[in-house]
């Protein structure tokens, strides 16, 4: 398995405020983009997760800013996975700046499993073993990777 290797984007005119910044509610939606993207890398797209009968709701999310990014500013967002255990998912971010390589933003999501048609919390090893193989085989591919 390979690690994903960012999602590259470049910010729309839209997303700044008035002084010409990303507005910071945008990097949430960016962070979003991350994780959908990151599902696509790993041949488990979301629409196949909801076609299993899975929800992935967001628990918990933060943002912190470092650096500004502008309108016109190529990123790349590298979301990792910070915690699995079958039932939760928790994601760490870095935007990264492509011009520099500064660190512009970090944040975090939580998520959980719940079942589409009883909206109650799911445990992926019992009910969706193919799924909970993806995460952990993906999750342990980092824990590996920063051992070495």
């Amino acid at each position: 398995m390979k690690r994903y290797p960012g999602y590259q984007r470049k910010p729309f005119y839209y997303e700044t405020d008035k002084m010409g910044i990303i507005h910071h509610s945008n990097y949430i939606r960016w962070f979003e983009e991350a994780r959908v993207d990151l599902l696509e890398f790993l041949d488990y797209p979301f629409e196949k997760i909801e076609e299993i009968g899975v929800m992935v709701p967001v628990l918990a999310v933060s943002s912190t800013y470092k650096e500004m990014v502008r309108f016109g500013d190529e990123i790349i967002i590298h979301p990792t996975i910070s915690k699995y255990t079958g039932t939760r998912l928790n994601f760490e971010y870095q935007i990264i700046s492509q011009a520099t390589g500064a660190v512009a933003t970090v944040g975090t999501s939580d998520h959980c499993f719940m079942s589409s048609e009883t909206s109650r919390l799911i445990h992926l090893k019992r009910q969706h073993p193919e799924l909970h193989e993806l995460f952990m085989s993906y999750y342990t591919l980092k824990t590996d990777e920063d051992a070495e």
